[in-house]
């Protein structure tokens, strides 16, 4: 059976759940994919025209033989009434490619609502198709484009064979456009993090707190900035791109790194001593099932998080403390300090929570 999927990300992006999604399917399968790159589904921006230009030479590397990347051309139009009209006849090429590769057994995934995909959703050709919902993509619109985005995931998930949905949240919403909703959560590549370097027990003097991932709108630097003036000796350590302001009068001990590749963000998260993921409680974290969390815990590390999303119901989970703001850090900290546990719970939680286990259940 072959896959064609078409991603809310690049192939050549930071390795999410898409990634792993097609690594696993090809794995258990032996079968190639066809992997297609996604394309503007908002109003036009000055960074959507820029992608109509060609993209500058980069190093990148080499796909793997089983797979096949396309990326469609579009105008960014796509909230416009009619614009799928308009776009088809650049769609022609790749669509008639997608019908070649299917002409052995083949489903299609979808992991982001878009007119190109209720096309192929068209298209007679396919086995099954299923719809991994991993973000309710409208929280990131305004206005008529996420109106749009709403309809398109409505009709997405009235339209496939199976929804697949990343969150309790997200499984909720899925269920009130179709009867075939499965709840399948994030994970993690185990194989590519680092060994348990140690149980983390008596940490010293200074702890190590950190997070890794992107610093934006959803950041909750009050729950931060509140941690690192509760615990001045601490080295709060923020490893990834920044993309909100950061507050003025920062405590010294909060040092923020910038973004990092991914094998320097792992071996940065192994010298954690307690993870943290300090989001905001809205529309969008909602819907959240955050990587970094099993992540965290596949290292053996303790995490506080803020209460949100998913991390809302692991209140009761090993070496997880929740806060609901400034005045549960003391609490969650000596917690999270004073927690260990043994390697074999780790290799545990790390097999249960790879990627490969999660997907098994899903790929047929």
């Amino acid at each position: 059976m072959r896959l064609i999927y078409l991603s809310p990300m690049r192939w050549h992006s930071f390795s999410q759940r898409p990634h792993e999604l097609v690594r696993c399917f090809h794995e258990k399968t032996g079968a190639p994919v066809l992997w297609i790159d996604p394309y503007p589904t908002r109003f036009p921006t000055l960074s959507d025209f820029r992608r109509l230009r060609p993209a500058p030479a980069v190093a990148q590397a080499p796909l793997p033989a089983w797979l096949t990347v396309l990326e469609p051309r579009a105008l960014p139009i796509e909230p416009m009434p009619g614009s799928g009209w308009i776009n088809r006849p650049l769609w022609q090429s790749l669509i008639v490619k997608a019908r070649e590769f299917a002409q052995q057994p083949t489903v299609l995934g979808i992991g982001k609502p878009s007119h190109l995909a209720s096309r192929l959703l068209q298209e007679p050709v396919f086995e099954a198709s299923f719809y991994d919902a991993m973000d309710n993509f409208s929280e990131f619109y305004t206005g008529l484009s996420r109106r749009a985005m709403e309809r398109r995931q409505r009709h997405t998930a009235q339209s496939v064979s199976t929804v697949l949905a990343s969150s309790s949240a997200l499984l909720t919403q899925m269920l009130a456009c179709s009867d075939n909703v499965k709840l399948l959560g994030n994970a993690c590549a185990i194989e590519r993090l680092p060994s348990r370097q140690h149980s983390h027990a008596g940490r010293g003097n200074t702890p190590v707190l950190g997070y890794v991932g992107t610093i934006a709108k959803w950041f909750a630097w009050d729950v931060v900035i509140a941690l690192a003036e509760a615990f001045p000796h601490a080295d709060i350590r923020l490893v990834g791109p920044l993309h909100t302001p950061v507050p003025a009068g920062l405590p010294g001990n909060i040092h923020l790194s910038g973004e990092v590749s991914h094998e320097d963000a792992l071996k940065a998260m192994a010298a954690f001593d307690v993870g943290l993921i300090p989001f905001t409680s809205d529309a969008l974290t909602r819907y959240v099932d955050p990587i970094k969390y099993y992540e965290y815990r596949a290292l053996g590390l303790p995490v506080i998080s803020t209460v949100f999303g998913e991390m809302a119901h692991r209140g009761t989970c090993p070496g997880t403390f929740l806060v609901e703001g400034p005045g549960d850090i003391r609490q969650a900290m000596d917690k999270a300090l004073n927690f260990n546990e043994s390697d074999a719970y780790t290799r545990r939680f790390r097999h249960e929570n790879s990627w490969t286990t999660r997907f098994s259940v899903a790929i047929p």
